[in-house]
């Protein structure tokens, strides 16, 4: 099936592994030309390097801290500059460390806010005066199911997370009349270091072995697997393309059917 990406030209935040490497992959896949993003200049480099020995697009990969407005502004003058404009913008970001509320001190919410909501309202309000001139857009941010179904130890996440949901339908109602699409996806359990850092942490705060842990966690997904990143890559890069013409104000969960509430 012929997505309709081949030259588009797609901005990826936080894609040196994890989800947004997997993102970046399968846009690529599709003949997309890529910038990508992360504060890890040999990793990020690495993965760029990658990507286009083995599919051939265009790759540029820019080092940046998210949470700083401005690099934000560096990396969004750097992709003009390289390619004239944005037509899919990624939004993603490393999560918030764990915590409960009584373990977190105020520094820890304000540089939570500027991670993971004021690095998507920057890179939003950066990539749209664009897309409204060529009436034609795509904007999907990447969230996670604790939008729907709240995470133990991950307080920060449970409470910022929401409000990308609530900016993606705001702003999908602001932004069809110029035939720009705004989208959510929430991960479930997919297996990245991120995931592996959580589990690592129950286990030594429970005193038991990571495996244990792990199967707790399954035991929880009616599929009875932790997810592939590369399963919730192949939605996103759905989402960014001409076959998801009528989609907007979306917000869909892909976790193996872990959120038990309806939609």
């Amino acid at each position: 099936m012929d997505l309709g990406l081949k030259n588009k030209v797609a901005l990826v935040a936080a894609s040196s592994k994890g989800l947004g490497k997997a993102i970046a992959w399968g846009l690529a896949r599709e003949g997309t030309k890529l910038v990508i993003c992360a504060r890890h200049k040999e990793v990020l480099e690495k993965t760029a390097d990658d990507i286009f020995l083995k599919t051939g697009v265009s790759v540029f990969p820019l080092s940046i801290d998210l949470s700083e407005s401005d690099q934000i502004d560096w990396l969004i003058s750097e992709t003009f500059d390289l390619f004239g404009r944005v037509d899919i913008l990624v939004t993603n970001a490393g999560g918030p460390p764990p915590g409960y509320f009584q373990d977190l001190q105020e520094v820890d919410w304000q540089k939570a806010v500027d991670l993971t909501l004021m690095s998507v309202v920057r890179l939003t309000n950066a990539v749209i005066p664009g897309m409204r001139k060529q009436k034609w857009g795509r904007i999907i941010h990447l969230t996670s199911v604790s939008v729907k179904q709240p995470i133990e130890g991950l307080l920060l996440s449970n409470v910022l997370r929401p409000s990308i949901v609530g900016l993606t339908k705001s702003l999908s109602q602001e932004l069809a009349p110029h035939n720009i699409l705004v989208n959510s996806v929430s991960s479930g359990y997919c297996m990245t270091d991120r995931l592996r850092e959580l589990f690592r942490e129950k286990a030594k705060s429970r005193k038991t072995s990571i495996d244990k842990v792990t199967q707790e966690f399954v035991k929880e997904i009616p599929l009875g697997r932790i997810g592939d990143p590369e399963e919730l890559a192949n939605v996103v890069v759905f989402l960014a393309s001409e076959k998801a013409s009528y989609i907007t104000g979306s917000n869909i969960q892909v976790d193996g059917g872990f959120v038990k509430g309806l939609p």
